[in-house]
């Protein structure tokens, strides 16, 4: 008995698909059996010879292409999504401040009125360091002997004092002031932020409504100045209590810090007016200069250690040689280091440290460290004697201090 032969129409459906698809095992899926049966249906075929039908072929190729379209058309939009996935990953600071903030690209040269010696007689340029202003934190007097008080309405307060301290010192205690203009420098840390698990829990409000809040205050220090001086200069660096990460980060450390983020809304609230001017590096230093007297500009958390004899003044000084070899070697030499971070006003010819606006709180206290008054640095910059006028911004008004009582026997 003969065996039963394949019927001509399955062995045409062969021999067309592996002529369409160009490959045994491609027309094997396709038709869903086995590689070894298409093989033999193929073998079959060509006994018979069964040639391929170009018409039928043709059409299924038509089809073949309209699916290859049809994959190649999700292929690309999955390219898409997962690009503009990869682009909210690696959101540029350009991307943020263009697109996001509508900041216009602006010019990060150093004012004119900063570099050019001028025609007349000036007392020179004063600078006013704003830093570690701690917004949001809130100090306990009861717990450290009642030193210290601070919180949203205290540093409220203590900015407008600071701003007006300061245009007194400058105006009502110099013999014929004459200014081009004033530096305001931001030096970081202008939040208490949620670095740490007592402050999340302290603070008086949340991150994101302190930056609003400061906003305002901020935008009401800089049109004071401008009002008072004419123009001002804002370079600004940032902290390490404003940062959302967990660790301090070396790479891309301002797109991750509220700080940055606070500067860059209040250089587009002072977009297009002539008379203030921000200097926001991508970096965590920012350079620029006052008559050619070069200052750094950094926030200082980058320099650890210290101890009970020599405080923070150790660490600095080992900071500062460290950053005074590096810059040598990349042609970016200074002569002025500024640096908050550590609470401490420390005003010399290479280095000025600045004050807080919080003041002491329950940390120093509990680690036995000197008191520190709230303050902030003010110095004048001259065009042919570098730093001249230098003084500390004491930004509490004057009332009496509430000490803690001592608790014993009488008699």
């Amino acid at each position: 008995m003969s065996a039963l032969k394949t019927p001509e129409k399955i062995l045409q459906q062969a021999v067309d698909l592996y002529h369409q698809f160009g490959e045994k095992k491609k027309a094997a899926d396709f038709l869903k059996i086995p590689y070894s049966t298409l093989r033999h249906r193929l073998i079959e075929a060509e006994k018979r010879n069964i040639l391929p039908n170009i018409k039928k072929a043709k059409i299924n190729q038509d089809a073949d292409i309209a699916q290859q379209l049809a994959e190649a058309q999700a292929t690309i939009r999955a390219l898409e999504t997962a690009a503009k996935s990869q682009a909210k990953e690696t959101l540029s600071a350009e991307y943020v401040k263009k697109q996001i903030i509508k900041l216009a690209e602006s010019n990060i040269d150093v004012p004119n009125w900063l570099v050019k010696l001028p025609k007349k007689d000036t007392t020179g340029v004063p600078t006013l360091f704003a830093s570690d202003w701690h917004w949001a934190e809130n100090v306990d007097a009861k717990q450290i002997g009642g030193v210290n008080e601070y919180n949203i309405q205290i540093a409220q307060e203590r900015a407008r004092a600071m701003v007006e301290t300061a245009i007194d010192l400058l105006r009502n205690h110099l013999n014929n002031p004459e200014y081009p203009g004033i530096v305001f420098a931001l030096g970081g840390d202008m939040f208490s932020g949620n670095i740490h698990q007592e402050l999340a829990t302290t603070n008086d409000i949340e991150v994101m409504p302190s930056v609003l809040d400061l906003w305002g205050v901020l935008v009401w220090c800089i049109e004071t100045l401008a009002n008072e001086f004419g123009k001002v200069f804002v370079p600004c660096v940032t902290g390490n209590h404003g940062r959302n990460t967990f660790k301090i980060q070396a790479k891309n450390r301002n797109y991750t810090n509220f700080d940055w983020l606070l500067y860059q809304f209040l250089a587009k609230r002072f977009e297009g007016d002539k008379q203030v001017q921000f200097f926001i590096p991508d970096g965590s230093d920012a350079y620029y200069s006052i008559y050619g007297h070069r200052y750094l500009l950094t926030h200082g958390d980058q320099f650890r250690g210290g101890d009970g004899v020599i405080g923070a003044l150790g660490p600095i000084i080992r900071g500062d040689h460290k950053k005074r070899s590096r810059n040598a070697q990349i042609d970016q030499e200074y002569d002025t280091m500024l640096l908050g971070h550590w609470h401490q006003l420390i005003q010399l010819q290479r280095l000025i440290v600045n004050g807080s606006l919080k003041g002491y709180d329950e940390y120093a206290y509990s680690n036995n460290f000197g008191f520190e008054p709230p303050r902030q640095a003010l110095w004048i910059t001259h065009p042919s004697h570098g730093i001249t006028f230098s003084c500390a911004v004491n930004v509490e008004r004057k009332k009496e201090v509430q000490k803690t009582e001592w608790i014993g026997w009488t008699k």
